[in-house]
């Protein structure tokens, strides 16, 4: 049995964290939405600024029996089910209690996760489902060989801003269903996501970037927004359908395309960051679109554009990603490596890419000016990055006394709330 940590995954309760104080493992009966000791753990969750994720695993085999009519035989299977995810669930956290696993209405197992509310975190999520449901169909064959299992899978996010959490709880489980059925033609989070990009209706935000010495705006990074009022304009929810059915390239594409075009018609030298997943970055097709679009944006000039690769993504074809940032760089882009001090992979990345600029994660930041061993982090990340030429960002700046430690350590640049929060896309002036 392969665990996450095996991976390099150590750092997952930086993303994941548990429910309840009792950090118990439990199984509810249907409509656990209505039991108050999850509507409270959600709520807790929600209260310490966590997204909470709602996974299903449909299991094909059990419909069958079902529609088959091979009732008898339907317990034996449901328990086999239970037993190999509660296993195959404590085995992936056995130290972290990651995870909270339930019993629902649907054709298989329902798990409730809490992550930071971040679309870096995506990727954890998509390896940690990929690894259970990979899991489980290992376990179930070991005790019996034809036990053979076809697991499809979804996840949304709670939306807790417009409804109540039994009503969120549930939406947010009706569009994980839906996700896991995503070859239905009816699909109705393929059809949204389909008409977003269709119509190129997403919505963007300009978070300013501060020189750390002397508290001017330097640079911007634009945040993605999906529709207004709609399940998708949390950039949790919009970037997760695109990545589980397929459209993760065209809606970034999209994002870069309104970006360009804001900057053009504010007649902006600001630097802005823009983000890119790996899946975009490593496409064949990716380097000559951005020349049409700085051939159609006449304001925008490459040198001014900040690529950001997020996440940590598999690199499917490496030489494609290779050959993606040459030219990017041959036609003036500079790079952004993220998420610098999560873990061995951005370290990988800067060595690999060795980029103009390196992001250093909230987590190295969050209650920096409380803890020596976190400065003393940020002091060696900061030698990295002068090895490698690089400009140093801190990310997620919420206090005047993480400020200060930013200061004193002569960090170049910083982004948080602490400086200002997003606004409007427009805010990216003219000014310098």
């Amino acid at each position: 049995m392969t665990s996450l940590k095996g991976k390099g995954y150590i750092l997952l309760g930086k993303w994941f964290k548990v429910f309840s104080s009792s950090a118990k493992l439990r199984f509810y009966p249907p409509q656990f939405a209505l039991r108050k000791p999850v509507v409270r753990a959600v709520e807790a969750a929600i209260s310490h600024d966590y997204e909470v994720a709602v996974i299903v695993f449909n299991v094909k085999e059990l419909l069958e029996l079902k529609e088959k009519g091979q009732h008898e035989e339907l317990p034996q299977f449901i328990t086999s089910l239970k037993q190999a995810f509660k296993k195959v669930v404590i085995d992936q956290v056995r130290e972290e209690n990651l995870l909270t696993i339930h019993d629902y209405y649907s054709d298989g197992i329902t798990l409730l996760m809490n992550i930071k509310g971040s679309s870096k975190s995506l990727i954890y999520m998509d390896e940690l489902i990929r690894s259970i449901s990979r899991e489980v169909k290992e376990r179930l064959l070991s005790v019996n060989p034809e036990q053979a299992v076809t697991l499809n899978t979804g996840y949304m996010f709670v939306e807790h801003k417009h409804y109540s959490i039994e009503g969120a709880l549930d939406k947010a489980h009706r569009q994980a269903v839906t996700m896991a059925e995503a070859e239905s033609p009816m699909n109705e989070m393929r059809e949204s996501i389909n008409q977003i990009i269709e119509n190129g209706n997403i919505n963007l935000l300009a978070q300013p970037i501060f020189d750390v010495a002397t508290n001017q705006i330097k640079a911007y990074e634009v945040l993605t927004r999906g529709p207004r009022g709609t399940e998708l304009e949390n950039p949790l929810a919009l970037f997760a359908v695109a990545r589980q059915t397929g459209r993760l390239y065209d809606l970034e594409k999209i994002v870069l395309e309104k970006s360009f075009r804001q900057i053009s018609e504010n007649e902006s030298p600001q630097n802005v960051f823009i983000n890119f997943t790996p899946v975009t970055l490593s496409d064949p097709r990716f380097v000559n679109e951005v020349k049409d679009m700085l051939k159609k944006y006449k304001g925008v000039h490459a040198n001014q554009i900040v690529m950001e690769i997020t996440e940590r993504d598999p690199i499917l074809n490496i030489e494609e990603f290779i050959e993606s940032i040459r030219g990017l760089r041959e036609l003036g882009f500079r790079l952004a490596v993220d998420d610098t001090g999560v873990g061995y992979s951005s370290l990988y990345a800067i060595i690999e890419i060795m980029p103009e600029i390196i992001k250093i994660d909230r987590s190295v930041i969050e209650n920096i000016d409380h803890n020596a061993v976190k400065e003393t982090m940020l002091k060696g990340l900061l030698l990295i990055a002068k090895e490698t030429g690089s400009v140093v960002v801190a990310e997620g700046i919420e206090s005047i006394g993480e400020a200060m430690v930013l200061s004193r350590n002569r960090v170049d640049l910083a982004q948080g709330y602490y400086y200002a929060r997003p606004s409007t896309v427009d805010k990216i002036s003219i000014s310098s």
